[in-house]
């Protein structure tokens, strides 16, 4: 399977037009009403949620997308309202194999160019280990996306070993996305859940890693949003571990080169300092399609980049990950 030339994008979603009917599950579940041919809406609680169009689910659609655009080969992922990791884990569970079903057939209509992230049910480890090993070993996925936090259990909690040790042994890749229903409800009366909210939701679940015990390596644990609000703190985490009398240990700075982010920071500055956080090697581009917060065109944040780590972003970057299932440059 051969990748073309042109831009790997990381990060954009995907969702069939229909969802599994989850009312005989406890729990609040989202739908989809589709009400055209190319039109539909996500559904929670009886309001709309998310109106959406055959971007997310016409491989087609994306295809003419992309090579409008110079984008060889996309990474798609669930949206993240759909990863419910906060819901009761039977009705999970039926909607993240749902998904990844759906993601199978979406990528399978165009090989060497759609290439998946699959949904897992994280509220329950077991399950979501099951489910992980479904979608790297028998679907061919890269790996899966995962949210900032399962309710009230952080990342670094060692009830979530079994899913972390799992994604290390098969190299998964692991995009932690963080979901705005989980964000502070301030933030969203303020008006600035995307803003700040994001970011901030996707720092503490991340500095809550880099300051906690070690996990095993072997999976590439990607950030999103050019890891969030993460890399300015960075700075400010390595002081905090010393004022706790824990400076003999890993720096989180010198931890943070472990992870992976995306491009998507919307400004050149912001990308600088996302590459100084984690290296040249371990920034991949992302655009957030097809919704209204994707950066368009793809890669704009590179222009007047250094040519060569425009390149390893945009494409270089990104070819180990592909190469995992056989994909090759």
């Amino acid at each position: 399977m051969v990748v073309p030339e042109g831009i790997i994008d990381v990060h954009t979603h995907a969702m069939a037009d229909r969802l599994p009917d989850l009312a005989a599950h406890p729990g609040e579940w989202p739908s989809v009403e589709r009400y055209s041919e190319t039109n539909a809406r996500i559904m929670r609680n009886g309001a709309v949620y998310r109106e959406i169009d055959d971007r997310c689910w016409s491989a087609a659609r994306r295809l003419r997308d992309m090579d409008a655009e110079g984008v060889a080969a996309q990474v798609v992922s669930p949206i993240p309202v759909t990863l419910c990791h906060e819901q009761p884990a039977d009705g999970a569970a039926v909607l993240a194999a749902a998904q990844n079903d759906f993601l199978a057939d979406l990528v399978a209509q165009a090989p060497g160019r759609l290439f998946a992230l699959g949904a897992v049910p994280l509220q329950d480890p077991q399950r979501a280990v099951a489910e992980l090993l479904r979608c790297v070993d028998e679907l061919g996925f890269l790996g899966v996306e995962i949210g900032t936090r399962v309710g009230d259990v952080e990342l670094n909690d060692p009830v979530l070993d079994p899913f972390f040790d799992a994604a290390a042994d098969r190299g998964a890749f692991v995009l932690v996305h963080p979901v705005d229903l989980t964000l502070d409800p301030r933030l969203a009366k303020l008006g600035i859940g995307f803003g700040l909210g994001m970011p901030v939701e996707t720092a503490t679940a991340a500095a809550g890693l880099l300051t906690g015990r070690p996990r095993r390596p072997g999976m590439r644990l990607c950030l999103a949003h050019g890891g969030g609000a993460l890399p300015q703190i960075l700075p400010r985490l390595d002081r905090g571990m010393v004022l706790a009398g824990r400076g003999d240990e890993p720096a989180p700075s010198v931890r943070a080169r472990e992870l992976w982010c995306d491009s998507l920071t919307y400004e050149s500055a912001s990308l600088d300092l996302s590459v100084t956080r984690f290296g040249a090697g371990h920034v991949l581009l992302g655009t957030d399609y097809p919704f209204t917060a994707r950066e368009s065109p793809p890669g704009a944040v590179l222009d007047g980049v250094d040519a060569s780590l425009a390149a390893a972003i945009r494409r270089d970057n990104a070819l180990p990950l592909l190469d995992r299932i056989g994909a090759t440059a």
